[in-house]
């Protein structure tokens, strides 16, 4: 399936996107369940409901405005920093030189407030000079769960993932640097683009995908999941370890080579700059930065 959240004639609604991406259909949710958007579906699903019967007519996808699948997320969105080999390479020169990854250590983990999401058209607001002139995108594959749990074991870890979705981890590099603790610079307003739906995990497998990025047009990431460092049972089997992982939670994989930090010299984001993420499988969104 690929369930979108979107909206048309000034209602929310939650719907299953037809296979060849042209029209969504409307779930039948309960009172006001779809302000949740996707949400709604993986908490249904995870108390052992049925999934909701579609109703009304098919619309044109064409004709709706689409919102991130969670508009705001129960909590914080996990990350995982420098996933990927070649990413983590290409830092090794720059001022993470001294965290270079290492296959047999411990993955990076951070978060992102949920408020920073928005949907996989809208504009990503640039916060001024004064606040930082640094801003990097940093393409992603973000797991959502769909069953919780507790210390996931890695060899249960793909029973827990309800699907998958694209993110824009979109970093003020010079205040992820500044305040150590990566948070407030993964954090600001409108850093979070996500869509443009999900797709559930019996549709896509997440470890075999293909993960790029154009900014202006221009290719600037392009790397396979195979490539991850820590794979997506093991960052599940990490990231729950002494903590309740819940159904809804997201988890962005980490970026592939290519960021703007890691060119020579590094190239950051401007005013009027529209970046582009597509995930095989998955489809695209795609942000203009003001």
């Amino acid at each position: 399936m690929q369930i979108a959240t979107y909206q048309l004639d000034g209602r929310r609604f939650v719907g299953l996107v037809s296979d060849d991406r042209e029209q969504v259909t409307p779930f039948e949710l309960p009172g006001n369940a779809a302000t949740e958007g996707a949400l709604a579906i993986i908490k249904l699903l995870a108390d052992g409901g049925p999934l909701p019967a579609t109703a009304g007519p098919a619309v044109a996808l064409a004709s709706v405005q689409l919102l991130a699948p969670i508009p705001v997320p129960r909590r914080n969105v996990w990350c995982v920093g420098r996933n990927y080999h070649a990413h983590a390479k290409e830092l090794q020169t720059s001022v993470f030189k001294d965290n270079d990854a290492n296959p047999d250590a411990w993955p990076i983990v951070f978060t992102k407030v949920p408020e920073c999401v928005v949907g996989p058209f809208d504009k990503v607001m640039l916060p001024g000079a004064a606040i930082s002139g640094q801003i990097d995108y940093e393409a992603e594959l973000a797991v959502v769960i769909g069953k919780g749990g507790k210390n996931i074991a890695r060899a249960d870890a793909m029973g827990h993932v309800f699907g998958y979705t694209v993110v824009n981890d979109v970093t003020a590099r010079d205040v992820q640097m500044r305040h150590q603790q990566w948070d407030m610079g993964k954090s600001f307003d409108t850093f979070c683009p996500m869509g443009p739906w999900i797709v559930t995990a019996d549709q896509l497998d997440g470890t075999r995908t293909r993960v790029r990025c154009w900014v202006n047009g221009e290719l600037r990431q392009d790397g396979p999941t195979e490539n991850l460092i820590f794979d997506i049972p093991t960052l599940i089997e990490t990231i729950s370890r002494g903590i309740t992982l819940y159904p809804g939670d997201v988890i962005a994989t980490g970026t592939p080579a290519g960021v703007g930090l890691g060119m020579k010299p590094p190239r950051f984001l401007a005013a009027g700059d529209v970046v582009r993420v597509e995930i095989d499988g998955i489809g695209a969104i795609e942000n203009q930065f003001v």
